[in-house]
């Protein structure tokens, strides 16, 4: 589709504005507010470009055509198979020619075998505050440039949550791969699948967001095997040869790459990490910077448990408090368990449901051996004096929620 003057001085404006496909009404507004264009009507009256509710494909904004407007479309169907093919032992003579409906990898990772695809934007998450390398983030995703980027940090302080939300923000799609020691070429490229009876190539993750000019995201990286290293060619963005269907495939702008993981790719000596290992380190080379993520201060944690419906301004600055107590002395090695920040919101979450700080802080310190977890509770007393004046201790409440007289 070639575009009218008008129509692409739209394109290029939005592009220096950092907006990519698919495009919200949001985004169309705030540049008719800002820069006085006209309302892109010629884009809302395409029925082909909808992508969902209040989107719509854009695919000029990536450098692409409007032609396919859906980079991975799971109703397309595939070219007729002449044979079935086992990987095993070869082709299977004598199967019936049959036209057999593709299934894009990211249909089969959102449950879907047919109808309108679903978009792999994550949701925004009204309660996420931003801090850290967030905006370091976004300036990698918003640039388009491939650049793979390894985060690291202990669990529970928003390595993996802080790329899906720079994505949700930006409306990039990301594609999210738990990794594990069985992890494989097969889980992360793609592979045959028996489909309808026939066996069929489906991407994997890795070739779909590669396609689709993605956000790869590498979930708990230091888990994997050697396995791993098939991605060595992805990490140098010259892509990847997929020798079982003799194809090569290269990146569509905008792809790039994330890990995230609990250590540098070292191990773990002190067993906190169970199953992480050393990687290997033309791997960890492929990553031009690493992120290191500590947990947030005292003030941005006061934010985050206000945002997840902490409304006792004093219980968010005791758990807190509490908190960079136990970090200090975890670093100095006094302690062998830290609380994470995701704990101290497991934490709120338990006292909105119970309305009991003590039965609370009881039940979600609960997953720490007994002399650990009664060395944390001793130690948020002396944060809190007052909270055992103010409530029963939570071993005291029975099912009920009554005290129990004995």
């Amino acid at each position: 589709m070639n575009l009218k003057p008008k129509q692409q001085d739209f394109i290029d404006l939005a592009k220096s504005e950092g907006m990519t496909s698919p495009m919200s009404r949001d985004d169309m507004r705030t540049l008719r507010e800002n820069h006085g264009m006209s309302f892109p009507a010629w884009i809302m009256r395409d029925d082909s470009r909808r992508a969902g509710r209040g989107l719509y494909h854009v695919p000029e904004l990536n450098g692409e055509s409007v032609a396919n407007p859906n980079p991975i479309n799971a109703d397309a169907p595939a070219p007729v198979a002449e044979e079935n093919v086992d990987t095993q032992t070869g082709p299977i003579q004598g199967a019936v020619e049959q036209s057999v409906p593709e299934i894009s990898a990211a249909s089969l990772v959102m449950g879907m075998t047919g109808g309108e695809r679903q978009t792999l934007i994550p949701s925004k998450f009204s309660g996420y505050v931003a801090w850290g390398h967030f905006r370091d983030v976004e300036k990698i995703v918003r640039s388009r440039q491939f650049y793979p980027i390894f985060i690291t940090g202990l669990s529970g302080n928003g390595k993996t949550l802080m790329v899906e939300q720079v994505c949700a923000k930006l409306k990039r799609e990301c594609y999210r791969v738990n990794i594990t020691r069985q992890t494989d070429e097969d889980d992360l490229l793609g592979g045959f699948r028996l489909i309808n009876g026939n066996t069929v190539w489906q991407d994997g993750p890795v070739v779909s967001a590669m396609k689709a000019g993605g956000v790869l995201l590498l979930d708990e990286v230091d888990l994997a095997s050697a396995n791993i290293m098939c991605l060595q060619p992805v990490l140098e963005g010259k892509g990847v040869y997929l020798k079982k269907i003799g194809q090569w495939v290269t990146p569509a702008a905008g792809f790039t790459v994330f890990a995230t993981a609990n250590t540098k790719g070292k191990g773990s000596d002190d067993g906190r990490f169970v199953g992480t290992g050393i990687m290997n380190e033309a791997f960890l080379d492929r990553f031009p910077i690493t992120m290191e993520q500590p947990y947030a201060t005292r003030a941005t944690e006061r934010k985050i448990l206000t945002k997840a419906g902490c409304d006792d301004a004093d219980f968010a600055d005791n758990l807190t408090k509490w908190a960079e107590i136990i970090r200090k002395t975890f670093y100095e090695g006094g302690i062998d368990e830290v609380v994470s920040t995701r704990r101290l919101v497991n934490i709120v979450e338990a006292h909105n449901i119970f309305s009991n700080k003590m039965q609370a802080l009881n039940l979600c310190m609960s997953r720490f051996d007994e002399l650990t977890k009664k060395s944390l509770m001793d130690l948020y007393e002396k944060v809190d004096a007052d909270v055992v004046q103010d409530e029963p201790a939570a071993d005291t409440v029975s099912a009920e929620g009554n005290v129990c007289p004995f």
